[in-house]
């Protein structure tokens, strides 16, 4: 961790202190006077980083104008609990004021009968752009995309352009290119601001507009997105319908977004969490949550256990086998996960597909069979002078290599079959894989034993 980054743990650890010595103490107008202080990401950190009581105070010492923009930087399962204790007319101070894209991530955690009492207090205008970014599921690029965009026609001069810029109060935010649309709203090219600034006022816009720009189709996975903007070291990028048709426009502190929330699904998916899991969240949640992924390891725990028990007279013959019995497994599940994790990060960067997962699982094989041996030498020989009997070696040893060799194909194999299945490999990959390596590697070194002791 750099030390930049324990600078700003330190900073943050200090001003929640501050704020805890404060409320114990009783000056809640100081407190509120540090809130209201600070930018709107840092109150939704400190929020987060807070526990339920004083959460609930500290948010009611926030400013009702500044709400709106502290819930837009929450986690899901934090706004969620602030949403749910809002009336009607709270929500819609809270979220009056919005970005259209910020906006739906805050609607779609509220009832039905709450959105449409927010819709209906909108104008025409807003409420439309906001219906078109509802219409599309949120983890799509019509769920991500921003409708407040700056539209002009090929034809006009850049003077009028000039003209008509002056007359905003501003712009969008994170605008680094107009989006030029014709007559039927169709999008056909940018102008990108760097070009307009330094060109002649008397050129009209498709002189200088850009046609080859990168659109984006509404139903496109934000996950693909994300690969999108990185792909081109993207600012923004207009989103379009099938028709061709503008829609809004897709801005990269939004991808960032995407980008955070992916990995931290990848991390928390492989333990059964949410990634959006308040981390001060009420003892019965938090354990209703865990306990369905506790049940579905336990379930495969018995699996493994049922094939230990097809070899119980073999143990009972050789209790050196019960001994080391966790080495074969636990070595098996390491490499299935290094291999594992490999493709997984693979295919969602885009670099793994049908045209090369066969070479990538022949050198995994390679790769395990490789380890397998190494590491069989090593463990046999130290099961032979720990235990004096070289049965015992050449058991173990062809239990690793097998074990090994099973671990690196189905670590390679698993995601694309689950993919295939539509289940999310880094939320089943690590629990299947598990499974199948405990009991490839319990079966292989207990049935060799069985053969060998019999």
């Amino acid at each position: 961790m750099s030390s930049e980054s324990i600078q700003e743990i330190d900073a943050v650890q200090v001003q929640l202190q501050t704020l805890r010595d404060a409320l114990e103490s009783g000056t809640y107008v100081q407190v509120r006077r540090m809130l209201n202080g600070m930018p709107a990401p840092d109150v939704a950190h400190l929020l987060e980083s807070t526990p339920p009581r004083a959460r609930s105070i500290l948010w009611k010492l926030i400013e009702p104008e500044e709400q709106s923009e502290v819930l837009q930087n929450l986690g899901d399962d934090v706004r969620a609990y602030f949403l749910s204790r809002m009336d009607t007319e709270e929500l819609l101070a809270a979220t009056e004021g919005l970005d259209t894209d910020d906006l739906v991530d805050v609607l779609q955690q509220l009832p039905d009968a709450v959105i449409q009492e927010v819709l209906e207090s909108m104008d025409t205008q807003d409420r439309l752009r906001v219906e078109a970014a509802l219409s599309y599921p949120e983890d799509t690029a019509g769920g991500l995309m921003n409708t407040d965009t700056i539209t002009v026609r090929p034809d006009i001069t850049l003077e009028v352009l000039f003209r008509y810029l002056r007359r905003q109060k501003d712009i969008p935010a994170m605008t680094d290119s107009l989006l030029v649309v014709n007559r039927r709203d169709e999008f056909i090219g940018l102008v990108p601001l760097t070009r307009l600034l330094i060109s002649d006022p008397a050129n009209t816009v498709r002189e200088i507009m850009t046609t080859d720009a990168i659109t984006i189709p509404a139903m496109q996975p934000d996950t693909e997105v994300a690969k999108i903007f990185e792909r081109h070291d993207l600012v923004s990028a207009p989103v379009v319908d099938e028709s061709g048709r503008l829609l809004g426009r897709i801005t990269i502190d939004d991808v960032v977004d995407v980008i955070i929330e992916d990995a931290d699904h990848s991390l928390m998916s492989q333990v059964g969490l949410d990634e959006e899991e308040d981390i001060f969240a009420p003892v019965i949640h938090t354990a209703r949550r865990r306990a369905v992924w506790l049940g579905i390891n336990l379930f495969t725990a018995f699996i493994a256990a049922g094939v230990i028990g097809l070899f119980q007279d073999t143990i009972n013959k050789v209790v050196a086998l019960a001994v080391l019995m966790p080495i074969v497994a636990s070595m098996g599940g390491i490499a299935g996960s290094q291999t594992l994790t490999l493709v997984v990060r693979g295919m969602a960067l885009g670099h793994l597909g049908e045209s090369n997962m066969r070479w990538l699982l022949s050198r995994e094989v390679v790769v395990g069979a490789l380890n397998g041996i190494l590491w069989a030498v090593v463990v046999s020989g130290a099961a032979m002078l720990w235990f004096g009997d070289p049965i015992i070696g050449v058991v173990i040893a062809a239990a690793l290599v097998i074990n090994l060799v099973a671990a690196a194909a189905t670590g390679a194999a698993l995601p694309m079959i689950l993919r295939r299945l539509k289940i999310d490999a880094a939320l089943a990959g690590g629990v299947v894989l598990t499974t199948i390596t405990d009991v490839v590697g319990f079966f292989a070194f207990l049935g060799l034993a069985t053969v060998f002791y019999a």
